[in-house]
């Protein structure tokens, strides 16, 4: 009986680590986007991870043996990890990976930023003053070389006419 105790405890611990998992793939889709496709193989990702845990601890445990047990284990321990310390988890952790994201973006985005900004006035800037007059010097020159050409042919016709 005591034997039977102890492992009613460990499936309830099996059901913790479950809904801890569960919340660790709940926070990665509240902190980050995620495609469709993305959410598919964290999903899959999740219910072998969650069978590899339960497969093990069947195994280690009880040498393989089903029991009723196991599964009302596993079942009060998500319900009590749900009511009580899902919540709490969640914004912690959000806390930290927001906190986390903010200190990066000072650290990484920020700078990058800046140092595109100069960039672009350094290197872009020139560049597109160049661009934009040359193609107005060739415009210009191409009308000249249009109106230079049809006065040629023009004083050409009048001199056959003559």
């Amino acid at each position: 009986m005591e034997n039977q105790v102890y492992l009613f405890i460990i499936f309830i611990l099996n059901g913790f680590l479950i809904s801890i998992l569960f919340d660790f793939f709940r926070i990665l889709r509240k902190s980050f986007k995620t495609t469709d496709i993305i959410t598919y193989i964290e999903d899959i990702l999740f219910w072998i991870i969650t069978a590899l845990i339960i497969l093990y601890s069947i195994f280690k445990f009880t040498n393989g043996h089903l029991r009723g047990f196991i599964f009302v284990g596993i079942g009060i321990g998500v319900i009590i990890y749900m009511l009580i310390f899902s919540k709490i988890f969640i914004k912690i952790n959000l806390y930290i990976i927001n906190f986390i994201k903010n200190i990066a973006n000072y650290i990484f985005i920020k700078p990058l930023e800046i140092l595109f900004k100069i960039l672009k006035k350094i290197i872009f800037k020139p560049t597109t003053f160049l661009f934009i007059n040359f193609k107005k010097f060739l415009s210009v020159f191409r009308i000249n070389f249009k109106s230079l050409f049809l006065k040629k042919k023009k004083n050409e016709s009048r001199k056959d006419f003559v």
